[in-house]
């Protein structure tokens, strides 16, 4: 009998699925990709989500060992460096998190102060097939790039953390329109995944609740292969990369993009305060010209 327990907490404002997932008998635990509480118009910063999952924590007397990200995230804040300061563990993400940190740098114009392109703000940078342990089981890692080249999956027994590489079957997959991302490489990604024994279970980062359906959670790769909107399992590498390139020239900019990289690149740390013990984000401008001069 499986000693693992996993326990999803949703955050409404990003519809984000983070997760701590614990062994029963070390009471050693993980929690993947969690969030911090950011209104983007006022700018108000909290952390009634990430305490959510701390009290849980320390309710059932447990130990965090991980703290997992999929990938740095485009959507929401990352609430690994609160974690990690509330609680202990390690925080751990792919290892080509530093090719997004040189991206994010240039792009954002950040100092050397500000980010490094080394991964130095993450505990552990993962390479694919490396093994973490949760008392004595075993966490997999499964380099799965194409969304992001940093994006992993982490694979506990039977159940599969994908991070953004597939929504559920009515939603899809995940845009490959950021730099660093690639169709081909996400439909070899999602081949290794639907790779994977048929009843594994596909545990979600995101779900948006298409026509207002209940929230789920999880699929399974037999389910995701027999009926994702996206990509079936007989649906083509053209196929797939032509499907996902059309729908990408149509997706708005991420609400939280801005903000959500400044924090995520650096494990979940928020930009130093100025002298007035202010916080800013850096947003780029872009000036377009108009098309009739």
């Amino acid at each position: 009998m499986s000693a693992i327990i996993i326990k999803p907490f949703f955050h409404h404002d990003t519809s984000t699925i983070s997760y701590v997932v614990y062994d029963s008998y070390s009471l050693n635990a993980a929690i993947i990709d969690s969030a911090i509480d950011y209104e983007n118009n006022s700018g108000n910063i909290a952390f009634y989500f990430a305490d959510s999952q701390i009290e849980f924590v320390k309710n059932n007397k447990l130990t965090l060992k991980w703290i997992l990200e999929t990938h740095a995230h485009a959507d929401h804040l990352s609430a690994s460096y609160y974690l990690r300061s509330q609680l202990g563990g390690k925080i751990a993400i792919g290892k080509n998190i530093t090719q997004a940190q040189q991206v994010f740098k240039d792009l954002l114009a950040l100092s050397d102060d500000e980010v490094s392109v080394l991964g130095q703000e993450f505990d552990v940078l993962l390479n694919h097939n490396e093994v973490l342990y949760i008392g004595d089981t075993a966490i997999n890692v499964i380099a799965t790039p194409g969304h992001t080249k940093d994006s992993v999956t982490y694979l506990i027994e039977d159940n599969a953390f994908i991070g953004d590489t597939l929504f559920m079957p009515d939603s899809g997959s995940a845009r490959c329109d950021f730099p660093g991302g690639a169709a081909t490489e996400l439909y070899q990604s999602i081949m290794q995944i639907y790779s994977l024994p048929e009843n594994t279970k596909l545990w979600m980062c995101h779900d948006y609740q298409p026509n207002g359906r209940e929230l789920q959670f999880q699929t399974t790769v037999a389910e995701s292969k027999k009926s994702n909107i996206h990509i079936r399992d007989d649906v083509s590498q053209d196929s797939f990369v032509a499907i996902r390139q059309a729908r990408d020239k149509n997706l708005a900019v991420p609400r939280l993009l801005y903000p959500a990289l400044q924090v995520n690149i650096k494990a979940g740390q928020l930009p130093q305060p100025n002298s007035h013990n202010q916080i800013f984000f850096k947003i780029p401008v872009y000036i377009r010209q108009s098309e009739d001069k």
